[in-house]
């Protein structure tokens, strides 16, 4: 099988490169570091493309933009990819507002590029968007809430599993990055539905793991662990720190789109995540990462919650499951936090 993952030297990108040559697939990636352009140095992932280079055998590097249409639809006519993976995008709130044009460009145009493109070239193969939780906008904040010692959690008990792919995206503010990510999800739903694709978007809650390069303005654990580990203080941002997310390492992300990309559905959407068993609050993740780490973490509180920002969320994954009934979470929170704190000590220190 031949695959095209672009972001491939981002955290998903690259742990789905690896898991699909480890299924027999020969891989192509598309990336060209627009991390470190919109988050500076720290951002940086040229580390990770030598990474893939160096562990997987005939791995082929498109160093590319998404945003370039005509070397979109060349490079795909020219490929032909069994299956697209597509993982590219500017990933922050913060950030999006400051570049708006960069932003939608990057995650609707360069998603619409992607689409095009397979459409003329191999309508057939199944496309994988990674999409977002953000399209919910901050939609989420309005399901009745309990306030316990270290975190918030849901009251209504209808949200006992988490949010469902059925939960409303309208009447909500999303950030300029939200609305992007709904505006390439819903195409990506379009592209399948209109034109019988096999298509599916995945609405990430906290996607994490060992080769996250995390910053201030996105990548929630990885970053706190870089913090925690460096001595350095971490902003908490409104919420009393009890806001709850799920996180779900990267390779379980890859899983599933492999059982997917087996047997593929069309314009199919998915709320992928932890789950509440592998949610956490900001405090929680203070304690466990202290747990692992033996240092205290130096943070601050901000009384002023990011635009957008969802209190509690965490992913309903039965749809998920009953599709996909082999596939499920298989690495805890627990063994994640210690992954990415052995890979921070080996990257720094």
């Amino acid at each position: 099988m031949n695959i095209l993952v672009t972001g491939s030297s981002g955290l998903i990108g690259s742990e789905v490169c690896l898991y699909f040559y480890g299924q027999g697939c020969k891989v192509h990636g598309l990336d060209n570091n627009q991390r470190a352009v919109f988050f500076g140095a720290q951002g940086d992932t040229r580390w990770n493309q030598s990474r893939l280079i160096n562990s997987i055998p005939g791995f082929v590097h498109h160093e590319m933009d998404i945003r370039d249409r005509r070397g979109i639809l060349q490079l795909i006519k020219e490929i032909r990819p069994d299956a697209i993976i597509h993982t590219a995008a500017q990933p922050s709130h913060d950030r999006a507002a400051s570049i708006p044009f960069d932003d939608f460009d990057t995650n609707a145009v360069g998603t619409l590029n992607l689409l095009e493109a397979a459409r003329q070239a191999c309508p057939e193969s199944p496309f994988v968007h990674m999409s977002t939780n953000k399209v919910y906008g901050d939609r989420p904040n309005s399901i009745e809430l309990v306030e316990l010692d270290t975190r918030w959690d849901f009251a209504d008990p209808s949200f006992k599993d988490g949010i469902s792919e059925n939960f409303p995206i309208d009447g909500s503010k999303h950030s300029l990055f939200g609305a992007s990510k709904v505006a390439a999800d819903v195409m990506v739903q379009e592209y399948g539905r209109y034109f019988g694709m096999p298509t599916c978007c995945l609405r990430g809650g906290c996607l994490t793991g060992p080769n996250h390069t995390g910053v201030e303005l996105h990548g929630f654990l990885s970053y706190l662990v870089k913090c925690n580990l460096e001595g350095r203080e971490y902003k908490v941002f409104g919420y009393k720190g009890k806001q709850v997310r799920d996180n779900i390492h990267s390779e379980d992300v890859a899983r599933f789109m492999w059982e997917f990309i087996k047997a593929p559905r069309v314009a199919e959407t998915y709320n992928i995540g932890g789950g509440k068993a592998n949610s956490c609050s900001i405090l929680e993740a203070f304690k466990m990462v202290y747990d692992l780490s033996g240092q205290e973490q130096v943070w601050s509180y901000v009384e002023e919650n990011r635009i957008g920002d969802h209190i509690c969320y965490y992913s309903d994954l039965r749809k998920m499951k009953m599709h996909y009934p082999s596939w499920d979470v298989s690495i805890s929170l627990r063994e994640t936090m210690e992954q990415i704190v052995k890979a921070w000590k080996a990257r720094s220190y």
